[in-house]
């Protein structure tokens, strides 16, 4: 799982923390703060910026009516009138839900003008076992539009893990992103230390769009995300600490107080798996055979019977969920347990909907004999495509 996002003042706050040069800003969580931040900055010009961890700010849609989640002004009164627009309402983009996500606070920056937006971001990439640098000219606007319009416009670079970025390399991005004159030193210094933020902090992602310039001189990284390896937990405490999830589905928290992952989808079709790939694997599954799944839930690999139990408990919770389908794969995870758990699950919550179960591993035939002999109408399936027939087969039948 690799799930901890932060907002972008947080984000902020890091990287000027490691050298990194961003605006100055205050945070506010009522129109009343955003004004005293607007004062206080004392700056030609102040950004106001909405607080959500999805993308495409700029061009969403309040359902208070005011259209932007970026607004420039240089009267701080006009800040607090749009702060008040903005903190309690919800604001809709390209990547949120439909109904968009309740802005709780708003960051209050001081606006610098940007003489050219580029684009530079540093990702752990599987294909090339380590970081990759991924550059472009073009900053400022979605980069996937980009990747797809001028390709040829889109820079890569690997990092060796071990040696660290050469200073040569982060030159050439520096060139490649078209940094001229002493500007290109300064965007090189600038990729260095966001390489060592990127190490120091263990994230899978460092994104800044846009790592832009501004007309007296300045590198500036003035929008920035950052993603964490939540395996790094144990040694990144304080980062972890900032987590926000008031922006999740209530059921995902209460899923992962279970070290359950859990990610609501629009289908009838409840999926109970192990491991992420199992769990893809089980919803193409449904969707090939005509169904529609109603979550990924996935149990992980160190399960327990409780957590088999919460599981269920969670599934047959949400309204939307017409059948439940079991798929396990028994490697770590050991059959006998899965059963107990869902035998104590079905009896204890008097489960009202069709379930199907696929074992498939560790002690299996011991797990069949717990559901056979249970007297519970669970319905086994010999494999996968099995399992995924009879599950649409149930819903079909109401």
């Amino acid at each position: 799982k690799r799930w901890l996002n932060l907002q972008e003042y947080q984000s902020k706050k890091i990287m000027a923390d490691h050298g990194v040069t961003v605006q100055r800003f205050f945070v506010a969580d009522s129109a009343n703060d955003a004004l005293e931040a607007a004062q206080r900055l004392k700056a030609k010009e102040i950004v106001l910026k909405a607080q959500i961890l999805a993308g495409g700010r700029g061009k969403g849609i309040f359902n208070s009516g005011l259209k932007g989640g970026v607004h420039l002004t240089k009267d701080p009164k006009i800040v607090e009138q749009l702060a008040k627009q903005m903190i309690g309402y919800n604001l809709s983009t390209k990547q949120t839900p439909k109904d968009g996500v309740t802005v709780k606070k708003v960051m209050v920056a001081e606006a610098l003008n940007i003489s050219r937006e580029t684009y530079f971001a540093i990702l752990m990439d599987r294909a090339c076992n380590g970081p990759v640098m991924v550059g472009s000219p073009q900053g400022g606007v979605d980069i996937e539009e980009v990747a797809v319009t001028s390709p040829e416009l889109i820079f890569k670079e690997e990092i060796d893990i071990f040696e660290g970025i050469k200073d040569h390399q982060a030159l050439q991005m520096a060139k490649n992103l078209g940094f001229k004159g002493p500007l290109q030193q300064q965007a090189a210094d600038q990729i260095k230390k966001l390489y060592n933020l990127f190490l120091k902090i263990d994230a899978t992602q460092v994104e800044v769009n846009p790592f832009g310039e501004t007309p007296e001189g300045q590198v500036v990284c003035f929008d920035a995300k950052i993603n964490f390896d939540d395996n790094a937990e144990f040694r990144q405490k304080e980062i972890f600490a900032m987590d926000d999830k008031s922006e999740n589905e209530p059921i995902e928290n209460e899923a992962a107080k279970y070290d359950l992952k859990y990610i609501g989808l629009d289908g009838n079709i409840a999926c109970f798996v192990n491991g992420a790939g199992l769990a893809m694997a089980t919803c193409d599954i449904i969707s090939l055979n005509g169904g529609k799944p109603a979550n990924f839930l996935d149990l992980g690999g160190g399960v327990k019977e409780a957590q088999v139990y919460q599981a269920f408990k969670l599934l047959t919770a949400d309204p939307k969920v017409e059948a439940i389908l079991v798929n396990i794969f028994g490697g770590i995870v050991n059959c006998a347990i899965i059963a107990n758990g869902i035998t104590k699950a079905c009896q204890e919550l008097e489960l009202k909907v069709p379930l199907v179960v696929r074992l498939e591993g560790t002690n299996v035939h011991e797990a069949q004999r717990i559901l056979n002999e249970s007297g519970l109408p669970i319905t086994s399936a010999n494999d996968l495509e099995d399992a995924a027939k009879k599950a649409v087969a149930s819903v079909a039948k109401k």
